[in-house]
This record gives C-alpha cells, structure tokens and sequence, in this order.
C-alpha cells in the first residue's frame, strides 16, 4: 500500500470516530443539576462527582449520535449509503450509538477511578484524561460491533487508523479542553 492510501484510511478512521470525539465536550456543555451518583458515597468518597451529571450523559451521548446521523447523511451525499459499514441506515446508528454512550461511559469509569485515587474533579489524571473516551467508545463498540472495530481498526493496514487516533488524541484533547477553559465552562484548561 502507498502512502497516499494509508493517510485515507487514517482520515477514514478519524471519520468514523468522531461520533466518539463530541460527547465529553457536549457533556460539559449539557451537564448540571442531578449528579450520577446522586452526592452518595463509597468507602468515604464521592462513587463519580460532582461533574458528572445524568444531562451531561445524555446530552452528550446524544449529541454524539446526532453527529453521526449528520456524517451518516454527508456520506449519502457523496454515494456511500452504508458508510460505516454495518448493516444499512440501522446498523449504522447502532455502530454511532455505541461510539457515543462508549466514550461517556470511559470518562464515567475514569471518574470513578479517579476518586478511588483519591483525585480531586479536576485534578490531573495524565493518560486517563487523554484515552478514557477512546477506551470507552472502542470497548462498547467491541462488545456489540466486534466485526466492525475488526475491519476498520485493526485488519491489515486500518492499524494505521488506530494508532493515528491515539497519537492525535492527546493533542484534541488538550484543545478542546482549552476551548472550553476560555469559554468559561470548564474550570481547569487540561
């Protein structure tokens, strides 16, 4: 394979993924009012904390889902009906809607992780902060899709699609989370 076609399946990848790349930070946008673990307690700390909230999960979830309805028409435009590959519109929604509640349900583990550390919301939690969504998306995705992650991820050169993901994602994640900082709706710019 050439050059040129291992940068379209990388690219190719990045689309795919971006239905998993919008939650978090639709979930800081959406979030507040009734916490996740509703101010309870485990073994003397908080079970996830006070940023995460049950608006925040669905709001960004779905977001993420919307997104994917909006790539999913964008790759219609262009003649690929069944662009993610799975089975038609349906299946494709499925593929979209594990991407998306699978990076929630990554940070909300990273939550909770982070406060049996004893980590305060906020605090930094290097590669944890980075890859929770990513580990996440791909671990839900997995367990309904596992053909799906096969052919796109992992068989014969779509590796290079993984491995550019996870080597973009630290830089993503740092901007996005300074665009959020300067928008004044996260506390911390990491």
């Amino acid at each position: 394979m050439d050059v040129l076609g291992v940068i379209v399946i990388m690219l190719n990848g990045l689309w795919l993924f971006l239905p998993a790349m919008l939650p978090n930070s639709a979930a800081v946008v959406f979030g507040g009012e009734t916490k996740i673990d509703f101010g309870k307690s485990w073994r003397g700390k908080r079970i996830f904390g006070d940023g995460k909230s049950w608006r925040g999960f669905f709001g960004g979830a779905l977001s993420g889902i919307a997104l994917g309805l909006i790539l999913i028409g964008i790759a219609a435009l262009f003649g690929s009906e069944d662009y993610w590959g799975f089975g038609g519109f349906w299946g494709n929604v499925g593929v979209i809607a594990c991407l998306s509640f699978g990076a929630i349900l990554g940070d909300l583990c990273a939550a909770f992780i982070k406060r049996r550390l004893g980590l305060a919301r906020g605090q930094k939690a290097p590669v944890l902060d980075q890859y929770d969504f990513v580990i996440g998306a791909f671990c839900v995705t997995a367990l309904f899709y596992p053909d799906w992650i096969y052919a796109h991820f992992i068989e014969g050169w779509h590796i290079a699609a993984l491995i550019f993901i996870l080597v973009i994602m630290f830089a993503i994640h740092r901007t996005a989370n300074i665009i959020g900082y300067r928008m004044g709706l996260k506390k911390e710019p990491w």
